[in-house]
C-alpha cells in the first residue's frame, strides 16, 4: 500500500537547512496498522504528512496504492487526498455548532453525491463507530472519546483506503483510549484499512500490528520490510 524509497525532506529556516527526514525507505502492506514512535523532532509528523499528501518530499519516490504522489502537483494532491486519505487528529477538529452527523457529512459536501447519498454514507460511518444514537448531538454534548469517534467517522465517510492518525489517543483517558485503539484495530483487520499512527504512548503502539521508531530523521528497526539508510 505504501512504498517510500530514499525519501528526504528538507526546508530552509533562516540561514539554516533543516532535514527532518533523510534517505528513508519504508514499505507498509495493505491493511496493516503501523505505529510510528520517537521523540519530538524525530520526523514522525513529517513522515505522516508526506504519506498523507499534506506535504511533498524534497527527493525520493513515494508510492501510495501504486501512485507516485511525490510527482503530483498541489491540485492533484488535493484531489487525491479527498479520495484516498482519512486524517484523524489528536484534538478532533470538530465544528462546535454542527451536530455529529453534520461534522461527518462535511467532507462529502464538495462531492457530486446527492443529499440522500450523503446522508446514507454519514449514517453508515456513525454506525460503524457506534454513534448512530448520537448523530444529533453537538461536540459539546459528547465525551472526549465520543468526539474522537465522530472524528474517525468523518475520516471514514469517503471510504478511503488509508487512514493516518496523529496522536489519536493523546487527549483521552485510558478507558476512552482503549476503545479508540480497539476501533482502529477493527478498521484494519475487519475492514482492510491501512492505518499509520503517530504516538508517544507505548501502550497505544502495542495495539498496532507493528511499531517503528524514528530518531533524527531515520528509522531504527530490524524489520525486513524496511531499508535503513
Amino acid at each position: 500500500m505504501i512504498s517510500c524509497k530514499a525519501i528526504t525532506k528538507s526546508y530552509t529556516k533562516g540561514a539554516n537547512t533543516v532535514t527532518p527526514l533523510e534517505n528513508l525507505s519504508l514499505k507498509v502492506p495493505r491493511g496493516e496498522f503501523l505505529a510510528l514512535m520517537g521523540p519530538s523532532g524525530s520526523g514522525k509528523t513529517t513522515l505522516l504528512n508526506l504519506i498523507s499528501g499534506i506535504d511533498t518530499p524534497t527527493s525520493g519516490s513515494l508510492e501510495i496504492d501504486g501512485e507516485d504522489i511525490a510527482r503530483f502537483s498541489r491540485k492533484q494532491l488535493t484531489s487525491w487526498r479527498a479520495r484516498k486519505v482519512g486524517y484523524i487528529f489528536q484534538l478532533y477538529h470538530l465544528i462546535p455548532v454542527l451536530t455529529a452527523f453534520e461534522n461527518v457529512e462535511l467532507p462529502l459536501l464538495i462531492t457530486s453525491l446527492s443529499r440522500a447519498e450523503r446522508r446514507k454514507k454519514a449514517e453508515e460511518a456513525l454506525d460503524l463507530v457506534g454513534l448512530s444514537g448520537r448523530s444529533d448531538h453537538t461536540p459539546g454534548e459528547l465525551s472526549g472519546g465520543q468526539e474522537q469517534r465522530v472524528a474517525i467517522a468523518r475520516a471514514l465517510v469517503a471510504d478511503p483506503a488509508l487512514l493516518v492518525a496523529d496522536e489519536p489517543t493523546g487527549d483521552l483517558d485510558r478507558e476512552s483510549a482503549t476503545h479508540i485503539l480497539g476501533l482502529l484495530r477493527s478498521l484494519s483487520r475487519e475492514h482492510g484499512k491501512t492505518i499509520v499512527m503517530v504516538t508517544h504512548d507505548a501502550r497505544a503502539a502495542a495495539a498496532a500490528d507493528r511499531a517503528l521508531h524514528l530518531e533524527k530523521g531515520k528509522l531504527l528497526t530490524t524489520d525486513p520490510n524496511l531499508t535503513v539508510a
